[in-house]
This record gives structure tokens, C-alpha cells and sequence, in this order.
């Protein structure tokens, strides 16, 4: 399974870059699967419902299943939270895992970067940064920079870099 992830400050647009590419990615024919991190306390869950009672009465885990969908909600508790190496686990194989987020882990990723939000880039600093997606030029970027409004040629490198040429070359 190939892993890319996409990196930015809050705000850069980094779901709306991943909600884009992935329709593209799967039309050529690559199956994609994502992983996003959230910066603070989240709940797919809801008081009322039996999941939701069965995590309060104490269970580790729930899973909840339908003909459509399923999921499985772990409860940290005690534990420390995991990063994105020991979740990946939990994933099924496919061609292609997008991580969203995890700027600070060890998995090649692109920038998303937008100089009008007064951010620095985070490329300097984190050699796994194999490219620079943004709304403007930045001369002198040691990675290839790519127009964050060209979904096609985001995915061009994702496919390329990824080794996924053979795939989509066939479909």
C-alpha cells in the first residue's frame, strides 16, 4: 500500500484538496482509502444510541455494522494517543492511503501552503515534504511546486511519485 499524506496549517485546505483528488484518483482506477487526524476531542458517536451506551458502560471497543457500512471505535482510556504508523495497522489494503493532517510525522507528504495566510512553510524543516501545493509561486522551493488549483496535475504527481503509473496506464 502506497501512503501520501497532505500537510498544512488550519485552514490551508487540506480537506478540500483530498476531497477533490480522491474522485480523480479512483476514475483512474486507483482505489484510495484516507486517515484523518483531529486536533481535539471528536465523536462519531451519540448519546442515545446503544454504541454510544456500550462505550459509556465501559467497552474498549465497539463495532457497529449495517448492510451499507461498518466501524469500529476504539477508547483510548489511559492510553497515549496513537500516530498515524500504529493506526495505518488498522487500515485494509488498497492502492493508495491519504493521510490528512500528521504534519509532524514521518510519512512523505505534500504541503498544502497559501502565503496569503501569513504561515511559514513547513518544507524547510521536514525533508518528507516531496512537494509544495499553493495558490502562488515560491521561488527557490527545493521541491516541485504545484498549482493547488490543478487537481489533475496533483493527482499527475501523486500517480507518478506513488509508482501507480502501470495501474492507471491500463485502465
Amino acid at each position: 500500500m502506497k501512503v501520501i499524506g497532505f500537510a498544512g496549517w488550519s485552514g490551508s485546505g487540506k480537506t478540500t484538496l483530498v476531497t477533490q483528488l480522491i474522485p480523480v484518483l479512483v476514475r483512474r482506477g486507483v482505489t484510495v482509502s484516507t486517515m484523518k487526524h483531529a486536533h481535539h476531542a471528536f465523536d462519531v458517536d451519540k448519546p442515545g444510541k446503544d454504541s454510544y451506551q456500550h462505550r459509556a458502560a465501559g467497552a474498549t471497543e465497539v463495532m457497529i455494522g449495517s448492510g451499507k457500512r461498518w466501524a469500529l471505535m476504539h477508547e483510548l482510556r489511559e492510553e497515549a494517543e496513537p500516530d498515524s504508523l500504529a493506526l495505518m495497522k488498522h487500515m485494509s489494503p488498497v492502492d493508495l492511503l491519504i493521510i490528512e493532517g500528521w504534519k509532524k510525522e514521518g510519512h512523505e507528504k505534500i504541503e498544502i501552503h497559501r502565503p496569503a495566510h501569513g504561515k511559514p512553510l513547513i518544507q524547510p524543516d521536514d525533508p518528507k515534504v516531496v512537494a509544495v501545493a499553493s495558490d502562488a509561486e515560491l521561488p527557490g522551493l527545493p521541491v516541485p511546486r504545484l498549482d493547488l488549483n490543478d487537481i489533475e496535475a496533483i493527482a499527475d504527481f501523486i500517480v507518478d511519485h506513488c509508482g501507480l503509473a502501470a495501474k492507471t496506464a491500463a485502465q
